[in-house]
């Protein structure tokens, strides 16, 4: 992995950065930017449609704060910083299992500040 597989998500004034693996979801995603989209909150996980073919390997029920997930059923990228309503105890846990392809550098708990329906935008960093 490299600065190639280095990504920006912004929204408003939150911008946090990421680091993607090399998985075949990542080269989809990575092919597809810039993108934009409606965000959407679950707890604390932003989520939004991001169609692209996914590996489905992976495959986590619980994630760790700052990764990022593929949801195969909802077609959406997923970024945890904290508990879901799913989540028991201090866990994060997602909708169903996600295939985790990348994790937020530094604090993702800036998202906290992003409001369901926010405008974001992917791009290579």
């Amino acid at each position: 992995m490299g600065a190639e597989n280095l990504i920006r998500i912004k929204a408003g004034d939150v911008e946090v950065t990421a680091e993607l693996d090399d998985s075949e979801t990542s080269q989809n995603i990575l092919a597809k930017l810039p993108f934009e989209a409606v965000g959407n909150t679950w707890g604390d996980e932003i989520y939004f449609t991001f169609v692209v073919k996914c590996c489905e390997s992976n495959m986590k029920e619980v994630v760790e704060m700052g990764d990022i997930g593929y949801w195969p059923p909802g077609d959406a990228m997923c970024l945890f910083f904290g508990p879901t309503p799913a989540s028991k105890a201090d866990e994060i846990r997602p909708a169903s299992p996600v295939h985790v392809f990348g994790k937020i550098q530094g604090d993702p708990t800036v998202l906290k500040q992003v409001t369901n329906g926010a405008k974001l935008v992917i791009e290579h960093a």
